[in-house]
């Protein structure tokens, strides 16, 4: 079983892993704030589903640290990465508070939300470049420099190798000048 994790440090925000996306997954980030997520929300005091994704198959959509979802999911959220699925528990002041959300979610009501990261992606209008693109651009670059050092690193074993070589020559003649000064006495 995962460990949960206390994200705000006083219990207000909880999450447990309960599916691990892929190490490279992408997260979201400045340039991606815009998540799309799959979810159900229930009632921590009897496990009442008061709202969900999954029985029309939709997506929720929303960009991170807008205000514009609860507090919870601003910060549990931005924590995880496309294609993990988490449990996160909210209680009350990061959630509806004391006036809840009537009808379905009564006053200082603690929450629990299954969560899936969809996507994330840069806001409308941005320019940034779709983050595969960049991914892949910066791997190429990476093996443009990988190759250059190589490439340099050859470089230096060949003119050590000549000088190597040059100071051979230059010891051999020095030797057959040695050898033919003691001959000529």
């Amino acid at each position: 079983m995962s460990e949960t994790i206390d994200l705000t440090g006083d219990g207000g925000v909880l999450k447990t892993v309960i599916r691990r996306a892929k190490d490279d997954a992408t997260a979201p980030s400045d340039s991606l704030p815009v998540v799309d997520v799959h979810y159900e929300g229930t009632l921590a005091e009897n496990g009442e589903v008061f709202d969900t994704t999954h029985e029309d198959n939709s997506v929720f959509s929303f960009e991170i640290g807008e205000g514009t979802v609860i507090k919870a999911w601003d910060i549990a959220v931005k924590t995880m990465k496309v294609g993990e699925v988490a449990k996160i528990t909210c209680k009350p002041e990061y959630a509806y508070g004391a006036a809840g959300s009537p009808p379905e979610i009564p006053p200082d009501a603690t929450l629990t939300f299954e969560v899936e990261l969809v996507t994330c992606r840069p806001r409308k209008g941005s320019s940034v470049v779709c983050a595969s693109e960049e991914k892949t651009r910066l791997e190429e670059v990476k093996k443009q420099r990988e190759i250059a050092a190589a490439g340099k690193e050859e470089e230096k074993r060949k003119r050590e190798e000549a000088k190597a070589a040059a100071a051979a020559r230059v010891q051999a003649k020095l030797e057959a000048k040695k050898g033919k000064g003691k001959k000529a006495k």
